[in-house]
């Protein structure tokens, strides 16, 4: 990675490497050094904040989550996908890794761009070089709308727009995602949605990565499982994706987890796709993953250890912070 980057660097093309603090703290200083040395920018999320960089966990309220790419302002690429060995099955603790990054060109990229811009400019206090285009891109053959939400909202937009598009689902709700520790209102809209008789499939790692939010995320599928809502465990590696299909009219592939963390407290940024095509390779893909899948039936539910129910309840009372 970074020798292609000093690579691009050296070919003249300005280059801009935003990470998370927090999710980067295993980054050696020298990996940043010789960056910087080929003349490429890089910053750390909170790099000029230091409250938040040195005042104990504070910091870990405003991660940045998001995991965009953008090239020229023309082609963007956001998903699930961070930059570390794990995400090429590199890694003997998680094997294979499932994850679903999608590329868009033309005017959404812009979208990308723009938030790029601004989480550059809160890193650095820097405001990129920018110029008006010569020509506008030409609009492709679908729609895409770039949603970025964070805890300097005006309003929890994320949580809205999910708490929504559970609530228009009439035929079929499939979520993925990693991470599965819903508020209040996503819990209740989607027992609603499994009542009014939509199809609701809820897709989970088989296996943890961080235990504290696994053991919570176990508690609140059980409670799906025991109001007739499916849950199924990915088997074939560890599941890192973020994807949502609702009828076929809706499909979101981004950076936010089902979790009050990605909803209200980090910035996250996720694609949202109406046209057919879009939505009808989104069903291909999971249905595909569906079959590396074991659902999780009400008797394994119950069947859990008092010890084990204990834990995932406990570890359920921290749900608005995991």
């Amino acid at each position: 990675m970074a020798e292609r980057l000093i690579e691009r660097a050296r070919a003249g093309v300005k280059v801009y490497l935003l990470y998370d603090d927090v999710g980067s703290t295993g980054m050696p200083k020298r990996y940043r050094t010789q960056l910087r040395e080929a003349g490429i920018k890089v910053a750390g999320f909170n790099q000029r904040h230091k409250f938040l960089r040195f005042y104990g966990p504070m910091r870990i309220n405003y991660r940045n989550h998001r995991k965009i790419v953008v090239v020229d302002g023309e082609h963007a690429r956001v998903g699930g996908h961070n930059v570390g060995v794990e995400y090429l099955g590199l890694d003997p603790k998680f094997g294979r890794w499932r994850d679903t990054h999608v590329r868009v060109s033309g005017p959404a990229a812009l979208g990308c761009a723009l938030l790029f811009r601004e989480d550059w400019q809160w890193a650095t206090g820097e405001v990129l070089p920018s110029a008006p285009p010569e020509t506008v891109a030409t609009p492709g053959d679908q729609s895409v709308l770039v949603m970025g939400s964070g805890p300097a909202d005006k309003l929890e937009e994320c949580a809205i727009a999910y708490t929504d598009l559970i609530g228009r689902a009439r035929e079929r709700l499939w979520i993925v995602s990693p991470y599965f520790v819903p508020d209040t209102d996503i819990r209740t809209a989607l027992f609603a949605a499994q009542l009014r008789g939509v199809d609701v499939r809820i897709m989970l790692p088989n296996e943890p990565d961080h235990k504290l939010v696994w053991l919570a995320s176990i508690a609140h599928a059980d409670a799906m499982i025991e109001h007739g809502i499916s849950v199924y465990r990915y088997t074939d590696g560890f599941l890192h994706q973020k994807v949502v299909l609702m009828d076929d009219q809706i499909a979101t592939v981004g950076s936010v987890n089902f979790d009050n963390r990605s909803f209200a407290i980090n910035f996250e940024i996720t694609l949202w796709f109406t046209d057919r095509k879009a939505i009808d390779g989104v069903e291909t893909m999971l249905l595909e993953d569906f079959k590396s899948c074991r659902q999780v039936g009400l008797d394994e539910a119950k069947a859990r250890s008092w010890p084990m129910r204990f834990l995932t309840q406990a570890a359920r009372l921290l749900s608005p912070v995991l």
